[in-house]
């Protein structure tokens, strides 16, 4: 079995550094803020403030009508995505971070650094930066593609 966590220990700058030249050959005006909800009474009047997902390819699917798409998407520290949802899966790795994913519809999920996920078509979800540093995240969608990749509630 392979130990995620050593693995990104030993191999994680070279893994950061190859997805930050991925990103950043990417044109500025694909990188989009991330929308989210209005703030929490007596909250950060801007909690997705700085929030990014910087698209990095996107490919029809073998399956008519829908399509993939792989972003890179990055937390501030003490910042959220705010509450959104996908019209199809959403397979991600954590590059980078501490993040509490709290869904509408069951318990939160911690995740850290080196740690897979997977969020099922249609699953209102929220990733709330709960670490020190910046947080990055790799995912991949694979969505209809008669509708837009993040609606947010």
């Amino acid at each position: 079995m392979i130990d995620r966590r050593r693995l990104l220990r030993t191999g994680g700058a070279a893994a950061v550094g190859a997805l930050g030249a991925a990103a950043s050959s990417v044109t500025a005006s694909a990188a989009e803020p991330a929308r989210g909800p209005s703030p929490r009474p007596g909250g950060d009047p801007d909690p997705t403030g700085g929030v990014t997902r910087t698209l990095l390819q996107k490919h029809p699917s073998p399956a008519k009508g829908w399509e993939t798409v792989q972003t890179l998407v990055q937390i501030p520290r003490r910042k959220e995505s705010g509450r959104h949802s996908h019209p199809g899966v959403e397979v991600g790795y954590i590059i980078r971070g501490d993040v509490l994913m709290e869904f509408d519809d069951r318990p939160p999920l911690r995740l850290r650094t080196g740690d897979p996920f997977f969020i099922p078509e249609g699953a209102v979800h929220n990733a709330r930066n709960v670490g020190k540093v910046t947080t990055m995240m790799l995912s991949t969608y694979v969505v209809d593609e008669t509708k837009p990749l993040v609606t947010t509630y």
